[in-house]
This record gives structure tokens, sequence and C-alpha cells, in this order.
């Protein structure tokens, strides 16, 4: 692959591993533009584990990101990468266009709606770790939906870790408290916010445009 971004995400990034957590990397890369000529287009993503791997072709990448999807646009914040190449510098310098005041809503708030539907439907004393996982990924998207709404930026590793931890616990025990931070959040959205409307299409274009330009070959 021609690997053009790549870096740890999942737990280890928001600060929130413990002893036996999975290392996720998440990255990108750009096929040969000539293989994207053919009847047979090359595949989309790449996916493999121990340690868990997902590297996202540069068009899917970005298309990801323009729907503002929590897991694709996060690999845009990191504090640090494994592999970062001018072409990605270009696209981290334009991440911020690449949301938009709708796309945050729906993602991060529909994802966050999907964790407490499986808390709310899930006996929490069969698993209680996976109802805490379930718990924790609730508070952390709607932070980070609170936070590009009100400032446009994201942090990818938690001031709090610990604070997460433990409200994760409460509210894998009672999903009641994580539907009153669901309703706040709702209620930020109905305010204005700092995000555009609609993302730069244009931009996000001309930058793939460039990598396929880079990758004639």
């Amino acid at each position: 692959m021609n690997v053009l971004l790549a870096g740890v995400v999942g737990s280890t990034a928001y600060g929130l591993a413990h002893e036996g957590s999975d290392i996720d990397v998440l990255g990108m890369f750009a096929v040969p533009t000539e293989e994207l000529h053919g009847l047979h287009p090359p595949k989309e993503s790449q996916v493999s584990t121990a340690p868990d791997r997902t590297f996202h072709e540069a068009g899917k990448a970005v298309r990801l990101m323009l729907s503002s999807n929590p897991t694709a646009s996060e690999l845009l914040w990191l504090e640090s990468y494994d592999v970062r190449t001018p072409l990605a510098d270009e696209l981290i310098a334009l991440r911020g266009s690449l949301l938009s005041e709708r796309g945050v809503r729906d993602a991060y708030l529909g994802y966050a709606v999907q964790q407490l539907r499986k808390l709310q439907t899930r006996d929490p004393a069969t698993m209680p770790g996976r109802a805490a996982k379930h718990a924790r990924h609730l508070v952390r998207l709607l932070r980070q939906a609170e936070e590009l709404h009100t400032t446009g930026r994201l942090t990818i590793r938690l001031p709090d870790p610990d604070q997460v931890r433990s409200l994760g616990e409460r509210i894998a025990a009672d999903p009641a408290h994580g539907e009153s931070l669901l309703t706040r959040a709702q209620a930020l959205f109905e305010r204005p916010g700092v995000l555009p409307p609609a993302p730069d299409t244009a931009a996000a274009d001309a930058w793939l445009r460039r990598v396929r330009r880079a990758f004639y070959i």
C-alpha cells in the first residue's frame, strides 16, 4: 500500500487503555491511479488483526470525513502519527473544512444514540465490561460532538479518563444517566455553533485529484 497517513486510535489515543487493551491502527492509502480505470476496482479498505489495522483508500477516507464519520475524522486530529506524508499534511490542514454542523450532529449523536440503545436493551449483569465500554463510547462521542459544535476543533485524548470510566460505570448501571447527557447535547445543537452548514467538497475534491496525479503510475 502507498500509505499516506496512519496512527494509533481507539482507547490508547483516548487515554482509556488498560492492560490487555487492543492496539488499533487507522490509516489511509492511495492505490495507483491506473487501477481505478479497469473493470474491477481495487478494494477500498484493508483490514487485518493482531494488531487491529484498518486502512481506507484515499477516496473512501475523504468521503467518510465529508460525512463527519467519527472514526474516520479522528485520524486527522491525532497528536502523533506512525506515518505522515506531505499529502497527508495537506489534508490535515483542511480538516476543519471537511466537517459540517449537520454532519457532526447526525454522525456523532447518531452513534451516541446507538450506544445508548445497546445499554437500554442489554442486561448489564451478564456482560458488565461490555456495557461499560458502550457507556464510555457514549460519553466520548457526546463530548466530541459538543466540542466540535462550539469550537470547530477535536481533542482526541481525554483530559479526565478516570472520570469518564467512572461515569461509564454509572451509565452502564443506569442508562437514564446517559439519556440526560444525550438530551443536553441535542439541546446544544439547537443553538448556533461554529461549524459550516456544509463541508468544503471542492477543497476535498481538489486534494483527491492531487493524490490521483501523484500516483498516476
